[in-house]
């Protein structure tokens, strides 16, 4: 879809209309009215006997859709041949049963690619894509190019109503192709589509419809556990009017843990049975939030294996297998203390917040800060044992060398004057042995 393609034809319009029009098996009724000159007449008459190239040899399917692509865009109005053409492409390719889906998808690429990309048409003939994509359940082919959708649309100046209808579009095929989350990201992006100032039109049955929707998709997913950009929506808040008690369990999901969701239960007995809902994958995520919420709003980090089995409304062995279960679901991370029977929180992720969570997150600073103050306490104490330590050491030091100092200089004056003791003895004694006889 997103590749440049180029087709190749080769005379006049009215060689190639009299051409296609033979292989479509109508060249008696159009050859007059290209004589006449009468070129949207004879396309129409192609067009609608177009349907027949379904039929047409594999080897031959392919020239001759491009030769009729080119002919309609030809037309001062394409508008009036693109939905013929678009609907027979989605229609079985009966020659070819197993390339079927390849040359119809190569044919709707080449209709799309050969629009200007400004072009309003583009529009249409890539909802017929998205349809053609769903029925053949060939999702996984469209994902990589829908991040270019918001960017088309703008190009093709796309009202509210028409972004729509092509985010629903998206959002089923992603259904049907077994991707929940594309499917909810999309429908999410229809809603936001409602303009959110006009009551009228978020209350509308195809707003409530699609909210609805978008809520029986969130709360049953296994591994969607943030609700608040779908209640922020006006849409899904109307809902507590239309639909309360649809409205109610959403608040539940929320920011309500599993005691909240037994009590509705009790409340609106036989309500989620009758609704399709699955208790045991409604009951089993909200066991998960319930965990979540309970590290969330432990200020010590520290959960006994006790607190979560009440919360959850389990036995003491299966505290562990729960634990394991929220941190795989990336709620909550931390680590089991087995000896100790406590489950040590690292990081939680909390559902909502809110003025309550604000508090809890003040409390946790003041908890931080005082820890901080007394590691610094603790810290500048023993920088100043050491500096005193260090300047007792230099101290004592210093009394050494000054000591010792003292001791060399004694030593030196003794030595001194031993020394010339013995000068003045030894000068003596020669002078008593010169006599006069030396002479």
């Amino acid at each position: 879809m997103a590749t440049p393609q180029l087709i190749f034809v080769d005379g006049t319009f009215a060689e190639l209309a009299q051409e296609m029009a033979d292989f479509v098996q109508v060249g008696e009724q159009v050859q007059p009215l290209l004589e006449q000159d009468k070129r949207e007449d004879a396309l129409d008459l192609i067009v609608k006997a177009s349907h027949s190239l379904n039929a047409a040899p594999e080897k031959d399917f392919t020239p001759a859709y491009n030769l009729l692509i080119h002919l309609v865009l030809q037309s001062e109005e394409p508008k009036k041949y693109l939905p013929t053409l678009c609907g027979n492409l989605l229609k079985p390719i009966t020659s070819s049963p197993t390339h079927g889906f390849t040359l119809a998808s190569n044919a709707l690429t080449t209709i799309f690619n050969l629009l200007d990309k400004t072009n309003p048409l583009r529009f249409n003939v890539f909802m017929q894509i998205v349809r053609f994509i769903r029925q053949n359940s060939q999702f996984d082919l469209l994902k990589p190019r829908l991040k270019n959708v918001e960017g088309w649309l703008q190009e093709w100046k796309s009202d509210s109503e028409s972004q729509r209808k092509l985010y629903v579009e998206v959002s089923d095929a992603a259904n049907d192709g077994g991707d929940q989350e594309e499917s909810y990201f999309y429908l999410l992006k229809a809603l936001a589509t409602f303009d959110r100032d006009n009551q009228e039109e978020v209350t509308s049955e195809e707003a409530q419809k699609l909210s609805l929707r978008a809520l029986r998709m969130a709360i049953s997913s296994p591994t969607r556990f943030d609700f608040n950009d779908l209640r922020s929506l006006p849409s899904v808040q109307a809902l507590s009017d239309s639909h309360p008690v649809y409205s109610q369990l959403l608040d539940i999901f929320t920011e309500q843990d599993l005691e909240d969701y037994n009590d509705f239960r009790d409340e609106h007995q036989g309500w989620i049975e009758n609704e399709k809902l699955d208790h045991e994958k409604l009951q089993r995520k909200m066991r998960l939030l319930t965990f979540a919420s309970l590290a969330a709003s432990t200020p010590n980090r520290e959960i006994p294996y006790a607190s979560i089995a009440k919360a959850l409304q389990v036995s003491d062995e299966d505290v562990e297998m729960w634990t394991i279960d929220v941190i795989r679901s990336k709620l909550v991370e931390g680590r089991l203390s087995q000896k100790q029977k406590v489950f040590l929180v690292h990081r939680t992720t909390y559902r909502v917040f809110g003025e309550k969570q604000w508090r809890e997150l003040g409390t946790r600073v003041d908890q931080f800060k005082t820890v901080v103050d007394r590691l610094v306490g603790v810290v500048r104490k023993a920088q100043t044992d050491v500096e005193a330590q260090r300047e007792r050491e230099q101290q004592e030091l210093e009394r050494k060398l000054a000591n010792a100092g003292l001791e060399d200089g004694q030593g030196q004056q003794q030595g001194q004057r031993g020394g010339n003791r013995g000068g003045q003895r030894g000068g003596a004694r020669q002078t008593r042995q010169r006599t006069d006889d030396d002479d």
